[in-house]
């Protein structure tokens, strides 16, 4: 007997310590960096202590770091992206053609040495000694004399030199609206490592994936210039700009410079903008959270600008109400960039000639500050967690802050997803974001496919399951890289209905939803499962009476069903094709989601009319 336990223990033994190794962990980064700027070359160079904590249970022999700004190079993988993509950012390109017949040509193909960007490292120490590193285009590799073990501590010590690219995509110099720095990926940055690996992906078109941690940053600038950006500003009576405390004296030092010294806590990334012509605006808001709006002095702007700041205090108290309450105490509004781009604890925001061209941007980016820089998924793998919960929160609120419409889901944004199908170009959402085969691919399913992720969560689940749900999820893991599994699985706990199937054939498949009523007679009806994905199904019916009675059919599957006040049937297995039931009265129309919100690709077989 002794012998037979002991012949389990050693088999179950490693079983047991696999289960301890899935225990969830993340790794840590705190950033210390000085930086001199010279604003007049757009050029800049720096220091940066980085201290590093593995909190995995795997030995690294190994780190990489992102360099983002070389892909503003002639030749770079994200040059070449453009030259081949069938459907390049406008943004990033020149029509040598015409407007019928265009022929684009990739900006960045074009640059100069001077309009390039660059990020060179010029040294780097672990624990004060030289290690050897290794450039490839935008991801810096480089190999330790000693593994970092599971549980350590250690500190990188680097110099890096930079200059900021003439502005292409997100960050860059003098802006469209002029404005002087737009610093975003500006440093050397760590790359993530998780469960899965390391995340050491080159910078070719998309998203960006980060290690949380704390940031100092001294930043040593002309002092005309005005920042704003990641951060709170630990000497603002150095520095004036209206970051000043006007009841107290400025102590503003003697020559040409300014050093602007930030503390961002608990961030996956640092970000900030510069210019000698900022306009700064301070809103503090009844939540307790501090709104800065940095925009340039220009008439053409003011009043849009102006405009925007108390709805965006409306917009985070929606956020607060409906996600949960913002995690930091200052949030900035700053105009740069070439559109609009979330950051920590601030956003990019290109234009302001009107309030309209601005004021829904930013809506997004602001919601961006819970679904991306408080709830951290990996954008570069789950864009459509990004994107559409993003764009899902900020339509609801846009809708019940600009147009007093109250805040349903609804299925006006289902368009874009139908001509993405008819087209036959969709491709699953588990495809990486810079691997689309068309940029309209990418974009029409992480921002219009993932918000309907939500928006149909609602039929299935009920409206107030979905509220509760996304409460839960910003509870349960802001601060963290949660994935599908994780949502999936809180949206089950919230609403006890089962979703394994739904995340699977909405997300990993490019399955289609056709359902319809394929027959009537006298008082039974037949539905008709045509397309490949499952789905429960509200049905409508009209009687000869003209009353009228609602129905729900659970999909089995689901093991559990919506709260709702229709009739409930027995659910219907995915397996058969058909389903048929009876009335208790004569039947003039039968029509299959009267709402709308199940995204049915040919809703012309959804109603039928009893001759």
């Amino acid at each position: 007997m002794k012998k037979l336990f002991l012949v389990i223990l050693i088999i179950t033994t490693p079983f047991l310590a696999a289960q301890n190794n899935t225990t969830y962990w993340q790794q840590h980064v705190d950033y210390t960096m000085d930086v001199d700027v010279d604003a007049k070359n757009y050029q800049y160079k720096g220091t940066q202590q980085l201290v590093y904590t593995n909190n995995s249970p795997d030995v690294l022999n190994k780190v990489f770091y992102h360099l983002y700004y070389n892909a503003f190079q002639p030749g770079s993988e994200m040059d070449l992206r453009l030259q081949s993509i069938i459907d390049p950012d406008k943004r990033m390109v020149t029509n040598i053609g015409s407007r019928d017949n265009p022929i684009y040509e990739s900006r960045i193909a074009k640059l100069k040495p001077n309009e390039i960007g660059y990020l060179k490292v010029l040294s780097l120490q672990k624990n004060g000694i030289d290690v050897s590193f290794e450039t490839e285009g935008t991801v810096l590799e480089v190999k330790l004399n000693k593994a970092i073990q599971p549980g350590e501590k250690v500190t990188f010590n680097m110099s890096f030199e930079g200059q900021v690219p003439v502005m292409i995509r997100r960050a860059g110099r003098n802006s469209e609206d002029n404005v002087a720095l737009s610093m975003a990926q500006w440093y050397p940055k760590m790359a993530e490592y998780d469960f899965e690996g390391w995340h050491a992906d080159a910078y070719i078109a998309r998203e960006f994936h980060g290690v949380w941690g704390n940031f100092d940053v001294t930043l040593h600038i002309d002092k005309n210039y005005v920042v704003g950006g990641t951060g709170y500003l630990q000497n603002p009576q150095e520095i004036g700009h209206g970051y000043e405390d006007k009841t107290k004296p400025l102590t503003i030092k003697k020559g040409k410079k300014l050093s602007w010294h930030f503390i961002a806590p608990n961030v996956h990334d640092f970000t900030w903008a510069a210019d000698p012509n900022f306009k700064h605006d301070v809103l503090k808001t009844k939540s307790g959270t501090t709104l800065h709006f940095l925009y340039k002095n220009n008439k053409k702007y003011l009043e849009a600008w102006k405009e925007v700041q108390p709805l965006t205090e409306k917009a985070l108290d929606y956020f607060n109400e409906n996600i949960g309450q913002y995690p930091w105490k200052q949030y900035s509004v700053i105009q740069g960039g070439d559109g609009g781009m979330e950051y920590a604890m601030c956003t990019l925001i290109a234009g302001g000639e009107t309030l309209r061209s601005i004021v829904g941007t930013v809506f997004h980016e602001l919601a961006h500050a819970w679904f991306q820089h408080a709830l951290a998924t990996n954008e570069s793998k789950h864009s459509w967690m990004d994107e559409g919960f993003t764009s899902y929160i900020s339509t609801l609120a846009s809708s019940k802050i600009l147009k007093n419409k109250g805040d349903e889901p609804s299925s006006s944004s289902y368009r874009s997803y139908f001509y993405l199908v008819n087209a036959e170009i969709e491709e699953p959402l588990t495809t990486h974001a810079d691997r689309f085969h068309t940029n309209f691919a990418f974009s029409t399913g992480s921002y219009t496919k993932g918000s309907m992720f939500l928006t149909q969560l609602n039929y299935i689940v009920g409206k107030e399951n979905v509220k509760k749900i996304l409460k839960k999820y910003f509870q349960e893991f802001k601060f963290k890289h949660p994935t599908p599994n994780d949502f999936k699985r809180v949206a089950e706990k919230e609403s006890g209905i089962q979703l394994d199937w739904y995340l699977n054939e909405w997300i990993e498949t490019a399955h289609t939803i056709d359902y319809a009523v394929a027959d009537v007679e006298g008082s039974t009806i037949t539905l008709a499962r045509v397309g490949q994905m499952p789905m429960p199904i509200d049905v409508t019916v009209t009687y000869t009476d003209e009353t009228i009675e609602k129905f729900n059919i659970p999909l089995k599957m689901m093991r559990g069903e919506k709260p709702t006040k229709a009739t409930k049937l027995k659910d219907w297995a995915w397996a058969n094709p058909l389903y048929t039931f009876s009335t208790s009265k004569e039947i003039k129309k039968v029509e299959i989601d009267d709402s709308g919100l199940m995204a049915d690709i040919e809703r012309s077989n959804n109603i039928f009319i009893v001759n």
